[in-house]
């Protein structure tokens, strides 16, 4: 069984996942997940009968996104919606602020490798 993955509980790569396995995944707390739905008007997750979430693989690949922003990057809630709106559509001035994103792996966990040039990249700012 190599195809079970444990952050999805098994589930297909294009699946969609409930508010409390998005939140496993990524690892905050559900309430943070519909936290961000009131601040960031593009994550609408897929809402079912009893007012069930079901997150669409755009709506984990934003929550991830924003999370990265938020908790691995630092940004405020309205930098981020910022950084967000910024993207849409269009290329970041820099090409760094898409950049970490796409080192972030399904798993939601940052490489060692990642953090490390983060830290470089700040002490560098700090001085």
């Amino acid at each position: 069984m190599a195809e079970f993955d444990e952050t999805t509980g098994g589930k297909a790569a294009g699946a969609m996942l409930a508010i409390g396995e998005l939140a496993d995944r990524i690892g905050v707390p559900t309430h943070v997940l519909r936290y961000w739905e009131t601040r960031f008007p593009q994550l609408k997750p897929l809402q079912r009968s009893g007012r069930r979430r079901y997150y669409r693989p755009a709506d984990i690949a934003l929550a991830e996104r924003i999370h990265h922003l938020l908790h691995v990057q630092g940004f405020t809630v309205e930098g981020a919606r910022k950084a967000l709106s910024e993207s849409d559509g269009a290329a970041a001035p820099d090409g760094d602020a898409a950049e970490p994103t796409a080192a972030v792996p399904a798993t939601g966990r940052v490489p060692v490798e990642a953090l490390v040039a983060l830290r470089q990249r700040l002490a560098a700012a700090l001085r």
